[in-house]
């Protein structure tokens, strides 16, 4: 039987798309870049089995075996409660008569995550961009004092944080660590075991059996990216009703919003969004329109500074309501989100006993007081649902105004 030249041409493009796709598959993996004792680590961690010798070949097949059920889709492995928090922190409401069942909640949480192959490609490239987001302030002090490098000033969360992930990579280097990707113990070295059994405890994760301080620091790193997707769920509901409130987008909150919310809000603002934007593309695409969309605003935001007001006291107080209610102050809300409560503090405009609250918020986590509650995050959630509504009803007063 003959082939005609097309017919071979069309089978040898076929085949080199077969083979182009098998090695983006492999080789654009995060994990392709690691080197070996991280690979044996993030085995280790996730009690995934490897032999004693394997290569390193053998260690990545055995990482790529396990990564989508422990990286791109880890909630097909949580517990009720935690989908049923998950899904809360993202403002969904679990269907009715389904809120024990989790094979229901597992399709809900798929239904709304976010993460994809690639983003997490992104994020395991990029460590340094996140993995030190759930640390306290004293912890990145801490972090900063022992390797020698200034205290920033002004001396605050934002500060400490961006300056502890600049000097990231340097501190690995003066510790001749190669490890940055999935980093080992000398990333927590200024940990006290308290400290990482409170970090465990404030997110609902379990201290591991037997406790030392191998397997806590172990358990800590393997957790960090999950509590950061929690934090992030959590910041972009509160930070999403502080951007309603106020009609303007800080580089604060765009930074910590996810790729899809930056979609979200270009879509919601009818601007197109290329196909196939990287990240840094959609912040400045954002960055670029939202100056356009802040200033054909402002003669409505003048007419409506009277509602406003209103709208913010109102915001305020559900939200100081929400806070006083079962001791959230230290519980639930820093454990997630920590130092985003000052920025939802200063969006909202709030000065009065909800500021107080805030600050007692603050103080109370940084003691660590308790374990994360579902309570609390449902509270959180309606709060924020109210601060979106005052600002919507204000802004639907104003154009009536206009």
């Amino acid at each position: 039987m003959k082939f005609s030249t097309i017919s071979t041409l069309v089978v040898a493009l076929a085949a080199e798309n077969v083979v182009a796709s098998n090695w983006l598959g492999t080789k654009g993996a995060a994990y392709n870049k690691w080197h070996e004792t991280e690979l044996e680590r993030w085995l280790s961690d996730h009690n995934v089995p490897y032999p004693a010798a394997a290569d390193r070949k053998d260690l990545i097949d055995a990482v790529k075996n396990n990564w989508d059920a422990y990286v791109v889709s880890p909630y097909a492995s949580w517990q009720t409660p935690d989908l049923q928090s998950y899904l809360t922190q993202k403002g969904q409401e679990i269907k009715k008569g389904t809120e024990q069942n989790k094979d229901s909640l597992v399709s809900q949480v798929q239904g709304v995550w976010t993460d994809t192959s690639d983003s997490v490609t992104h994020a395991y490239s990029n460590t340094h961009e996140w993995i030190l987001d759930s640390w306290t302030d004293s912890q990145l002090k801490a972090f900063l004092d022992k390797h020698g490098i200034p205290n920033p000033q002004p001396r605050n969360r934002d500060t400490l944080l961006k300056t502890a992930r600049e000097n990231y990579q340097a501190v690995a280097n003066k510790l001749n660590q190669q490890d940055v990707y999935y980093p080992g113990n000398w990333l927590y070295e200024t940990w006290s075991e308290s400290d990482l059994k409170a970090w465990l405890d404030e997110r609902g994760f379990p201290a591991p059996q037997p406790t030392n301080r191998d397997s806590l620091v172990a358990s800590v790193r393997r957790n960090s990216r999950i509590a950061s997707e929690r934090a992030q769920a959590q910041y972009s509901s509160l930070s999403a009703s502080a951007a309603a409130a106020t009609n303007y987008l800080t580089d604060q909150v765009l930074e910590g919003w996810s790729d899809s919310k930056i979609k979200e809000w270009c879509d919601s603002k009818g601007i197109k969004v290329p196909q196939g934007s990287k990240r840094n593309e959609l912040i400045a695409l954002a960055r670029k329109h939202r100056e356009r969309l802040a200033q054909s605003g402002s003669d409505a935001a003048s007419s409506a500074s009277s509602y406003y007001g209103a709208a913010t006291s109102s915001a305020g107080n559900e939200y100081a309501k929400a806070t006083e209610d079962a001791q959230l102050q230290g519980q639930q809300m820093y454990g997630a989100f920590g130092y985003y409560t000052d920025l939802v503090k200063q969006k909202l405009g709030i000065q009065t006993s909800a500021g107080s609250n805030f600050n007692t918020l603050s103080g109370a986590a940084s003691k660590s007081a308790a374990s994360a509650s579902s309570q609390a995050s449902v509270q959180a959630s309606k709060a924020s649902k109210s601060a979106s509504s005052a600002a919507a009803s204000a802004s639907k007063k104003a154009k009536q105004e206009l």
